[in-house]
């Protein structure tokens, strides 16, 4: 050869050298790249809370006057503080400076001076009063665009109604507006029962509006408890269920919402060495009660059904968060979802989010701390010591709903019975609790892909085990092709025909699917046995080199027929004529129309032909002096495929059921449409399920930028990757195994 040409021949060697390697480095980074922008997204997800303190001033009282409940407005440029003067402060807290002072007692100087202050949610807060009457005020601070509260031209106290005076005086009393609009106010009597006044009336009332007649109200009282004395109460929203604690570490529940009557429903230990209940508060909903106890516990209860759907709801403790080093003695949610702060009698206050578990934040002051208020956001604090100096923090908590226990662990949840995993992102109710759990959407993914693999690699494998060593290579360069165009079929179209075409008659005629499975084989061992007698002859013979499909294909044609005839008779015989009925009542599980069947069959037309075409191709390969030598021998042919030339192409077979697999599980458009996208953790193959690819397509046109569902649905990319990558990763290592092994 011209040294000239071997030398073009070289130099062109290396630049194809050059350009392979560098084209392949360029797509691993392109997909590194990819995944570090994806894991970029939802590395948030794990960032740890923080809190940053603005201001530390003293609160502008006038001597003498005792701080007994202080808020913040959500931009944090106002603040107030209730008086036990009877007045509320509203200040600058970047300068200290007070900018408006009110009266609270209404037109009514004889109230005296405040006993007690509770703050509660949006704003409000219940003023007991020295003559034992107490009032609801409702405080509105300016807006961060710089409007005011309702009606309103300057921030103002609004008394939205009065209780009339305790007689016998009430040791402790609290206020809510209910939803309904209607006034609840609960009183401690000095003889340890409770007093429940529920006034069925417009509330909202001007300033210095008169008291309600005691008629108007609606009156019930508790029976004396033997539980040890009351310290702690709380209801809810609802007004429908009133909580109870007590020195001796009893928590108890009523039913107040038939008034006069009140039913006792629950009674039992908060804590099981009966420390005493200090401070009870409900969570963010409604459903679950916070509870507090002198040596610093902190934990949730809610109403569960233990003894099934029936069952009538008892109080069980959820969740238990992260204890203090002291006793309990302030207890607050947030307005937006389900964390708890808690303050400590030792000044320490503490950030918890209650279905996580996760500890968010521990914050200590300049001094410790007696009182705090929290922003209707969330994102500010103000905290005030004994001698009035108050702290002014901004938190960033991004999600505290989120932790590897809520992702891929089982979680207690309101309203459910028992811990369990969940994914359930909306719901039309604003106390709704998001669900994240990602183990139904692996599990979904999981389960689609085993039946349709199940279904795909049998009838890929031996379809290409018959095409490459069976049949005449005129019949094999028109059945490979053909199945190869499968793959350019659109995944649309393939879920389209299953959801719209295949599932409603799969559900018709499940019975005689499930016959296909027993005739077919039935109507094979048939024939081969009638063929035992007529392969002797010169047609027969033709038959076999290479044809035999020819002589099967009517067969297969008859048992399917068969089989799908006898399914509406044998569905009368043993199922009553209603198979889906007989299911749910013989086991309890459901039939849905778009099920793990379908799901099998849609995804066979889009797996089989990458599974054929690989285990074809390495079937092909396997040289045929190997062929040769095992026929040689004495072996038969299919002695040969089985003993020589699958060992000798396993490598290359398992490479092409990997990449099967990989396939099925990435599937999003057929899956998305032929199922019933139900993240349930159930192996039926009667049920949906749903998978990660498809509930990232569901999910991201309606989960807001940079909120949690939309990282979370992120971090299911990332998870999807990694099971890909992980198991391509392994099939790669077992190939070269078993090419070591079997090389040739």
């Amino acid at each position: 050869m011209d040294s000239r040409q071997v030398r073009r021949i070289r130099r062109n060697d290396r630049i194809a050298r050059w350009v392979i390697s560098v084209g392949g480095c360029g797509v691993v980074v392109c997909v590194l790249t990819m995944v570090v922008m994806i894991a970029g997204v939802a590395l948030p997800l794990f960032r740890p809370a923080s809190a940053v303190r603005v201001h530390a001033r003293r609160i502008p009282a006038d001597p003498g006057e005792a701080v007994l409940a202080v808020g913040l407005s959500d931009e944090g440029r106002t603040a107030y503080a209730v008086l036990d003067s009877g007045r509320v402060l509203f200040f600058d807290p970047a300068s200290g400076e007070a900018t408006q002072r009110l009266g609270l007692d209404g037109g009514r100087p004889g109230r005296g001076r405040l006993r007690s202050a509770h703050p509660h949610s949006e704003q409000t807060c219940t003023l007991n009063w020295d003559d034992g009457s107490a009032s609801l005020i409702r405080i509105f601070l300016p807006a961060e665009d710089g409007s005011l509260g309702p009606g309103s031209a300057v921030a103002r106290v609004l008394p939205l109604a009065a209780a009339p005076p305790e007689s016998p005086p009430a040791a402790d009393s609290r206020m809510w507006v209910t939803e309904q609009g209607h006034v609840l106010h609960i009183s401690l009597l000095p003889d340890n029962r409770l007093r429940v006044r529920r006034l069925d009336a417009d509330v909202e009332t001007g300033d210095g509006a008169e008291a309600p007649h005691a008629e108007a109200w609606q009156e019930g009282r508790t029976e004396a408890v033997p539980f040890g004395r009351i310290i702690a109460f709380t209801a809810d929203r609802h007004g429908e269920f009133l909580y109870a604690g007590t020195e001796r570490g009893h928590l108890l529940r009523w039913d107040i919402g038939a008034l006069p009557e009140l039913r006792l429903l629950d009674a039992g230990a908060a804590w099981e060495d009966g420390t005493a209940v200090t401070v009870l508060a409900m969570v963010f909903g409604d459903v679950s009660v916070g509870v507090g106890a002198a040596d610093g516990r902190v934990a949730t209860w809610a109403p569960v059904r233990l003894y099934g759907p029936g069952s009538e709801p008892r109080l069980q403790r959820l969740h238990r968060l992260a204890p203090h080093g002291a006793a309990v003695t302030g207890l607050s949610p947030t307005e937006h979802d389900k964390s708890l702060l808690s303050l400590a009698s030792d000044g320490s206050l503490q950030v918890s989010h209650m279905t996580s578990e996760r500890l968010l934040l521990t914050l200590r002051g300049e001094r410790p701390w007696n009182g705090f208020g929290l922003s209707l956001r969330g994102d500010g604090l103000i905290a005030v010591s004994p001698g009035g100096h108050y702290e002014v923090w901004r938190l960033r908590i991004p999600h505290p709903e989120v932790s590897w226990r809520v992702l891929f662990g089982r979680v207690h949840y309101e309203s459910y019975d028992r811990p369990e995993f969940v994914w359930q992102s909306s719901s039309a109710n604003d106390n709704f609790e998001a669900k994240f759990s990602l183990v139904p959407l692996i599990f979904g993914s999981l389960k689609g892909t085993f039946y349709a693999l199940a279904l795909t690699v049998p009838l890929a494998l031996l379809g290409a085990v018959y095409v490459s060593q069976f049949t005449r290579p005129e019949v094999r360069n028109l059945v490979k092709p053909t199945v190869e165009v499968m793959a350019a079929v659109p995944s649309v179209v393939i879920g389209f025909l299953a959801a719209l075409w295949l599932a409603p008659r799969v559900e018709e005629g499940i019975v005689g699917i499930f016959l296909f499975g027993l005739m077919l084989p039935l109507a094979v061992v048939i024939f081969l046995l009638l063929w035992q007698g007529v392969r002797g002859c010169r047609q027969a013979k033709r038959v076999e080199r290479g044809w035999e499909f020819v002589a099967l294909v009517p067969v297969l044609l008859i048992g399917g027929g068969l089989a799908w005839g006898l399914g509406p008779v044998v569905e009368g015989w043993l199922f009553a004529g209603d198979f889906r009925q007989w299911l749910f009542e013989g086991t309890g599980a459901r039939f849905d129309q778009r099920n793990s069947i379908v799901i099998a069959f849609a995804l066979g037309v889009a797996v089989i032909p990458v599974v054929f075409t690989i285990a074809e191709d390495a079937l092909s390969n396997v040289p045929s002096s190997l062929r040769a030598a095992s026929l040689a021998l004495g072996a038969s042919r299919w002695q040969t495929v089985r003993r020589v030339i699958l060992p000798s192409a396993s490598p290359g077979i398992f490479a092409g059921i990997i990449i099967g697999f990989g396939r099925a599980v990435g599937e999003t458009m057929i899956v998305l449409m032929a199922t019933g996208n139900t993240p349930v953790l159930s192996p039926s193959p009667f049920n949906g399920m749903r998978t990660l690819s498809a509930n990232i397509a569901v999910e991201i046109p309606e989960a807001p930028v940079g909120g949690t569902l939309y990282r979370i649905l992120f971090l299911s990319a990332v998870l999807l990757f990694v099971l890909t990558s992980g198991l391509n990763t392994a099939a790669e290592l077992l190939r070269h195994r078993l090419r070591r092994k079997y090389g040739y």
